[in-house]
């Protein structure tokens, strides 16, 4: 089947990713078309055939258009009346690297000086450019939550597959942080993620995947830069914390290499989190075109370039189904001497480090013994960290490892309505239709103690809210919002 295949050595942002399809194929005409359904004001799109270490791609920049005096060339810099120093500890690896926050919030209401060899940031200016037309709402605004970029995307006339998809990778960013930010997604203002660039990033790539017929996208192992970036929650290392949470609520592992930059910017870790079923090296692929999107930063160790190949899978089990794949660890060791009070401890301990699941099962050992059967699943870069905890915390001598493929429902969260307050809802979709619908179990727990009523009253009233959400379609949803797998 039709497959792009996304060789992400040298790290993932949206503007990487969109250069790379417009290097296979997609015309500048056709995106610009496909971007004007959403009404989105105040940009324009600069499309340039360049090179980068050697290798000929695209470069795409989405350039601000404003009546400020601003020198957007490619290498974004600003010249003002006055000198304000902007001291960076680090350099990024593409073009508007950070979709993150930073300590300087990209308002320039001011005239000041600071040049920047790249697009590294995501600058937020006050600017009033209007989102469609008649829409008060400034186009460059740091001040878009989910809610607001959801409506947008919404009330556009883009196809109702790009409006899906650019949903769902914006949810992703607002779930990821909205966990860091302890706030509802809903509620999570996108800061440069909402900027005018971002939007057309992220949408320009769902436009530019259907003009390419939707093909099955798979990707290469995910590798990231070491070092430091600085942002609103201070100096904090490589990865960035929202890049963190979208891999990690996805299950994709990450490797970092000896790049002293961040090369995976939030934006590009919720493309792949949406669209690449799977992560690692080709197999049985034939390539067709290949395509290369350009960062801007000349890198230490490796080309800054997005290699995208459009071509024919072998693997034709995903044709009939949407779901998404990964690869985890299953570690095993069988116990008959441990005691139960030490297997429950080591159970909470493992859970709290991060594994993806814990559980130990009745089985009748050699000499007629009874024992366990003690299981973890985690991530396969995270395999040797969970055995050595196994030997070092349990009564085993030796665990059994392999790898194991997971099928998984494609997953996205709602909020419903109960007298004691909103629950926040797991859907699992196949094929574009919810199959299982979960409360949140813990949400449900807290509205309980909270408002001192049964947790099952809580529970059946979340239930029937989401039965009755319009076009649901789902039987009545499981009380099993845990399940990994």
């Amino acid at each position: 089947m039709k497959t792009l295949y996304l060789d992400i050595f040298s790290g993932i942002s949206g503007d990487m990713l969109l250069g790379a399809l417009i290097d296979l194929g997609v015309t500048t005409l056709e995106l610009q078309q496909g971007l004007a359904k959403l009404g989105l004001d105040g940009y324009e799109l600069q499309v340039e055939r360049r090179q980068k270490a050697g290798i000929e791609g695209v470069k795409l920049d989405v350039l601000l258009t404003h009546d400020h005096t601003h020198d957007h060339t490619h290498d974004h810099t600003h010249d003002h009346d006055h000198t304000h120093d902007h001291t960076h500890d680090h350099d990024h690896t593409h073009d508007r690297a950070h979709d993150h926050d930073h300590t300087h919030d990209r308002a320039h209401d001011h005239d000041h000086t600071h040049s920047h060899d790249e697009r590294a940031h995501d600058h937020d200016h006050a600017h009033s450019h209007a989102d469609a037309p008649g829409d008060a709402t400034p186009a460059h605004t740091h001040n878009r939550n989910f809610t607001e970029i959801r409506t947008l995307i919404q009330a556009s006339t883009l196809s109702p597959w790009v409006k899906e998809k650019s949903i769902a990778v914006f949810q992703r960013v607002a779930v990821a942080e909205g966990k860091i930010h302890g706030l509802p997604p809903e509620q999570v203002h996108f800061h440069e993620v909402g900027a005018v660039d971002s939007i057309v990033d992220i949408v320009g790539a769902c436009v530019a995947l259907e003009l390419l017929g939707r093909p099955r996208v798979l990707a290469a192992a995910v590798v990231e830069g070491t070092g430091w970036v600085r942002c609103a929650h201070g100096r904090i290392p490589v990865p960035a914390p929202a890049t963190l949470e979208i891999f990690g609520a996805r299950g994709v592992p990450v490797t970092q290499c000896e790049e002293p930059h961040e090369l995976v910017t939030p934006t590009g870790a919720a493309l792949l989190a949406e669209f690449a079923e799977s992560f690692g090296p080709l197999r049985g692929f034939t390539p067709r075109r290949i395509g290369y999107g350009l960062g801007t930063r000349d890198n230490r160790t490796r080309p800054n370039v997005l290699r995208a190949v459009l071509g024919e899978s072998a693997d034709v089990g995903a044709a009939t189904h949407d779901w998404e794949t990964d690869t985890i660890a299953v570690l095993e060791t069988n116990l008959d001497d441990c005691l139960a009070e030490v297997l429950g401890h080591f159970v909470e301990r493992a859970l709290a480090a991060g594994a993806l699941d814990v559980f130990h099962t009745p089985v009748q050992m050699k000499k007629n013994r009874p024992g366990v059967l003690l299981t973890v699943l985690c991530a396969a870069a995270e395999a040797d960290r969970f055995a050595e905890q196994m030997l070092r915390e349990t009564s085993a001598f030796g665990v059994r490892r392999t790898l194991a493929e997971r099928r998984k429902l494609r997953r996205r969260f709602i909020a419903v309505p109960t007298p004691w307050g909103e629950v926040r809802v797991k859907l699992g979709e196949l094929n574009g239709a919810v199959v299982q619908a979960a409360p949140e179990f813990e949400n449900c727990r807290q509205l309980a103690e909270a408002a001192g009523v049964p947790l099952k009253e809580v529970y059946a009233a979340a239930t029937t809210a989401i039965l009755s959400v319009e076009g649901m379609g789902i039987g009545k949803p499981r009380m099993n919002p845990d399940k990994h797998g």
